[in-house]
């Protein structure tokens, strides 16, 4: 078992090594720069996609450009700000948070691209339904030879978006909060699982349409809500925030001993940001890929603004709280979910701890949601979309699993396979940018404002 567990470890960090961060990096920066800016320059615009004011509804595709950026977003809002940003600090120190800044910055723009590829070489399923994913841009844009990349997309994306790590940490805070240790009998961890594997399959039976609608209802208000108690903390220490943010900004080119020097806390912080924001990893292309859109540019628009409100917003109000609470710098031990919990004990009591068990709870379980249409999608292009219904029965499963065990092994190589769907989805958005750089000119050129 240890052989295994040191393998997987291998894999996971040769997978999220230095190539792949300035892949991510590199790539983002280099679309910010073809782009001359573009999608900075035109946040104002997608917003207003996003609230509705160009929908069309005879366009072809499943959601609306607001209900794609929600099912995008329950997929990325949930564990990754709360659990990933303190996991991020206490292996990097406060630098990694800055790291993770770039990373969405440049994370605006990579969005950019790749949703407008996601829409613009949308392809039909064996059962002529229309999908878009990176697997879908590979099949209908590039030559035969690119194919293999579209294979090793959907393999890493159908073991990569598992919700294990997602049920996992969530049975963690449930007993943390609500259960004393010495009361948790042994079979707590799979009564918790099952509960949470029934309420994922009332929803993911019904479908994608059910998955945004759900994500819809729920994921505004939990935002809204979590942010709240952040800035209720941050408020009543005010004095202390630009302290805190200097000591991000210092860590992140003067790091202390704790991130592994300056190369290590660049590796945690844009890794944890590509967690946080999916951009560049591929997922997000999937959900935007179902908008009901005809104008690819138009939910490349829509898509980028995913990072701002994931990482650069909430991301940074988590942050704030673990650094402010200072139980990050004596963390061993603690998982990030239990380490951010402890955060806004100390500074809410019980009732910050049982708001933040509800909020977890919806955010994760939204995840969990849409990841499940991320590996179904993955499951279709494989094996079939005839017998992809059956992929929901696995998934189910995997969640009381995820629950019920804990094995270093299953979520090294879960992370590891996340990490490897970023390179066909780079590598293709690289090298199909000229199409969409010219698209932007054409829709600008018909649409200006």
């Amino acid at each position: 078992m240890e052989t295994l567990e040191a393998l997987s470890l291998t894999f996971v960090n040769a997978v999220w090594s230095t190539p792949l961060v300035m892949l991510l990096l590199g790539g983002g920066l280099f679309f910010a720069l073809y782009s001359r800016g573009l999608p900075y320059r035109h946040l104002g615009h997608a917003v207003g996609i996003m609230l509705g004011r160009y929908d069309q509804p005879d366009e072809q595709g499943e959601l609306s450009h607001g209900q794609a950026l929600a099912a995008a977003l329950s997929g990325t809002m949930g564990l990754g700000n709360i659990s990933g940003v303190a996991l991020a600090i206490s292996a990097g120190g406060p630098g990694a948070v800055f790291w993770m800044w770039v990373s969405a910055t440049v994370g605006i723009a990579t969005k950019f691209f790749t949703c407008s590829l996601g829409v613009m070489y949308r392809g039909r399923d064996d059962l002529g339904r229309l999908q878009g994913g990176p697997m879908y841009i590979i099949r209908e844009a590039l030559p035969r030879r690119y194919y293999p990349l579209a294979i090793l997309f959907s393999i890493a994306g159908l073991i990569g978006t598992l919700p294990i790590f997602q049920a996992n940490q969530l049975t963690a805070l449930i007993r943390q909060n609500f259960l004393p240790a010495e009361a948790a009998p042994g079979y707590f961890n799979l009564i918790v699982g099952c509960t949470i594997a029934a309420l994922v399959a009332a929803v993911i039976f019904g479908g994608l349409r059910r998955v945004a609608a759900v994500a819809v209802a729920l994921l505004p208000t939990m935002v809204v809500l979590y942010l709240a108690m952040t800035l209720f903390v941050l408020v009543l220490h005010a004095e202390e925030v630009p302290r805190l943010l200097a000591s991000i900004v210092r860590e992140a080119f003067q790091p202390s001993a704790v991130g592994g020097g300056l190369l290590g806390v660049i590796l945690i912080g844009i890794s944890r940001g590509a967690f946080s924001n999916e951009a560049g990893v591929g997922t997000e292309v999937m959900a935007h890929g179902a908008a009901k859109t005809n104008e690819p540019v138009r939910e490349g628009l829509v898509a980028m603004l995913g990072p701002v409100a994931d990482t650069l917003i909430v991301c940074t109000c988590t942050a704030l709280v673990v650094l402010l609470a200072g139980d990050w710098q004596g963390s061993e031990g603690l998982s990030g979910i239990t380490l951010t919990a402890g955060a806004f004990r100390n500074e809410l009591g019980i009732p910050g701890a049982v708001l933040l068990g509800v909020v977890t709870l919806i955010l994760s379980t939204t995840t969990m949601f849409t990841c499940w249409y991320y590996g179904a999608k993955c499951f279709g292009f494989l094996f079939g979309a005839h017998i992809q219904h059956h992929f929901r029965w696995f998934y189910v499963i995997a969640v009381v699993f995820g629950a019920a065990v804990s094995i270093d092994v299953v979520f090294n190589i879960i992370s590891g396979c996340y990490g490897l769907m970023a390179i066909p989805t780079m590598i293709v958005s690289l090298r199909l940018a000229p199409r969409v750089r010219a698209a932007a000119t054409e829709y600008f050129r018909r649409h200006p404002y």
